[in-house]
């Protein structure tokens, strides 16, 4: 999800997530960041942000973790079932993961599904501090469902990612309904559908390099429009 300094090839997908839980989100467009939201303990020569949260640990899992947080992933594409050994990486950061067929990518519903699922966790944590992962998979291939296409296009994907932030809302709105919440939206990449003549996401082409990314403190009862009047800006992955 992050540039981590290395080369601008594309990453296979484990790796973005482990750069986004070790700090590395996506970057503003512009020459000057805003400081890091958090980092690992860095090394003595460097200056953090007064404002970035700090851990002592290899991942933000397991800062948090130290902080008292109970740490659940919902997962949606295959990173995250648990049927290869690297299917595993990424559940294993966690104290608590789930992942059913229905919340990968070609269930037309899938989002509906880990949403689902993603509130059943928070009711038992309602008393604890939770970090919720949720791995949305509706706008990873296939997609072509949602136009009623055999194949995948921008169309589709555009189609999907409507449905999808649909059901997010209800799930934004249903967990800042009684407590506090930092929310933090973005994809790992984009995809390209021909442009330039390219096709796919293991390229490092602009389309696939932007990302929408997206910010905010949730207060109980509030609204989007209260917290979060500024526009949405896509950032480099």
């Amino acid at each position: 999800m992050g540039n981590s300094g290395e080369p601008r090839g594309k990453k296979p997908g484990p790796r973005r997530h482990i750069a986004f839980f070790s700090g590395f989100l996506p970057k503003l467009p512009q020459p000057v960041q805003p400081p890091r939201l958090w980092e690992c303990r860095p090394p003595a020569f460097k200056t953090v942000d007064a404002g970035t949260f700090v851990f002592d640990a290899s991942n933000l899992l397991t800062g948090l973790a130290q902080h008292g947080y109970r740490t659940v992933c919902v997962g949606g594409v295959t990173y995250f079932s648990r049927e290869t050994p690297l299917g595993s990486v990424l559940p294993d950061m966690f104290h608590e993961d789930h992942w059913r067929p229905e919340f990968c990518s070609p269930e037309p519903d899938s989002t509906r599904h880990q949403v689902d699922q993603a509130l059943a966790v928070a009711d038992n944590y309602v008393n604890r501090p939770l970090f919720l992962f949720v791995n949305v998979s509706a706008t990873h291939v296939p997609h072509g469902h949602y136009t009623g296409d055999c194949t995948d296009s921008w169309l589709s994907q555009a189609a999907a990612l409507a449905y999808a932030d649909e059901r997010l809302g209800r799930l934004i709105d249903s967990l800042t309904r009684k407590r506090r919440w930092l929310i933090i939206m973005c994809a790992d990449h984009g995809d390209a559908f021909g442009e330039d003549g390219y096709h796919g996401r293991r390229i490092a082409h602009p389309t696939v390099l932007n990302v929408p990314f997206a910010a905010m403190l949730r207060e109980p009862a509030a609204t989007l429009t209260e917290h979060d009047s500024s526009p949405r800006q896509r950032f480099e992955a």
